[in-house]
């Protein structure tokens, strides 16, 4: 099968991109570079199946160059992170809204199977737990900067069913819970690498409000083995998919876990909020996690919107699938064995062993689905990545 990533220099596009390349498959990655990194593909790169070119999604000849060589679209590319989120809305909604509707709208010449990276964030204000697919959006009023990453993704959503329903695009929506593990940058206010950083510079651990609230992490191995088996799953086709993890920790706890994990003598300092935090538990039902959360002041809406995911059910009993995932914790034992001298080195491996176990994933579909029709169209010439 050949594959497009959207946004496959990025931290999950990387790991997918790894993962659909060891399974056979030919990868091509699409990025313009904003939030991802060549660092993230440099071991890629010279592989046969492998092809990358620096360019934009919005590049409508390149993108449909690639589109047209493709079987299947994976479309991560997106505007994430809390602190680019809440300093730049405009580049937020342009990016993620604009940016899928070229991809729709290409991918609809010829059908290709588009999967569209949603997040938890389109939940909002819900206090109707867990979360369910089919549940109702609740989200703050327009001028609170917080909620355009969430309603951008939600458009996003609209937009990909309403093809689905209009055109017959074969598409598959997934929701992400938190995604965590090698890559991942505290650059745009992720919680883990922020905290991870802290730690190994003996830094004051900075938590928001008295860090009793709580949050689920998913690790990115899981996202990507779930992604996998809904592209390779004909009922997923028009359907919504919840990817999250069920267990929880406290941001108080997971503040004190990373300082254990790092052997730091940081402090850690909480830090009052200004604004009431939402629920300290919430959980999700999953059918299959980045999750930006979004509030000035950047790290504190990441640690004060606790989400996490626990297994729900569907309005009708489905067949259920379970994919083949370890349930196993990472141990201290096993990130330290690989802990190096670089502090790059050490961000990655202690980002790895504060997950908290692997997720179990349930996937329900309905009893039909189209097939994907791969097209063909003249080609166009794209650049490549140089490492």
């Amino acid at each position: 099968m050949r594959l497009l990533i959207t946004g496959g220099a990025g931290f999950i596009g990387s790991h997918l991109a790894e993962a659909l390349l060891a399974a056979g498959h030919e990868v091509s990655v699409l990025d313009d570079l904003s939030t991802g990194s060549l660092d993230n593909i440099a071991h890629l790169e010279g592989r046969p199946r492998f092809r990358c070119t620096i360019g934009s999604v919005t590049d409508e000849p390149v993108l449909a160059d690639h589109i047209d060589r493709c079987d299947v679209v994976v479309h991560l590319a997106a505007a994430v992170g809390v602190k680019l989120i809440v300093e730049a809305p405009v580049r937020t909604i342009e990016t993620n809204v604009h940016g899928t509707e070229v991809v729709l709208r290409h991918a609809n010449t010829h059908k290709k199977l588009v999967v569209i990276a949603s997040t938890s964030e389109v939940y909002g204000k819900s206090t109707a737990v867990p979360f369910r697919e089919d549940a109702d959006l609740v989200l703050g009023p327009t001028h609170k900067h917080r909620w355009a990453y969430a309603c951008s993704k939600a458009i996003d959503e609209f937009l990909a069913l309403a093809y689905w329903k209009e055109h017959r695009l074969p598409i598959i929506i997934v929701r992400l819970f938190n995604t965590v593990g090698p890559r991942q940058t505290g650059r745009y206010g992720m919680v883990i690498p922020t905290f991870v950083r802290q730690a190994l510079g003996n830094q004051p651990i900075t938590v928001f409000g008295d860090g009793t609230q709580s949050r689920s992490f998913t690790h990115v191995g899981d996202v990507v083995r779930a992604i996998m088996r809904l592209v390779d799953e004909p009922r997923a086709v028009g359907q919504v998919f919840n990817i999250g993890n069920s267990r929880e920790i406290t941001i108080r706890a997971l503040a004190e876990r990373i300082r254990e994990l790092a052997g730091s003598r940081s402090p850690i300092v909480t830090i009052p909020t200004t604004r009431p935090t939402r629920p300290a538990s919430r959980t999700c039902a999953p059918r299959a996690g980045p999750h930006p959360d979004q509030a000035a002041g950047g790290l504190r809406a990441e640690q004060a919107a606790g989400r996490s995911a626990a297994r729900g059910d569907r309005p009708h009993p489905q067949p259920e699938l379970k994919p083949p995932m370890s349930s196993r914790p990472f141990t201290l034992s096993e990130s330290l064995a690989a802990l190096g001298a670089s502090i790059a080195v050490a961000l990655l491996v202690l980002g790895d062993a504060l997950f908290l176990g692997r997720s179990t994933l349930a996937f329900r579909f309905p009893t039909r689905a189209p097939t994907c029709v791969p097209g063909c169209a003249p080609r166009r010439r794209a650049r490549r990545c140089r490492t």
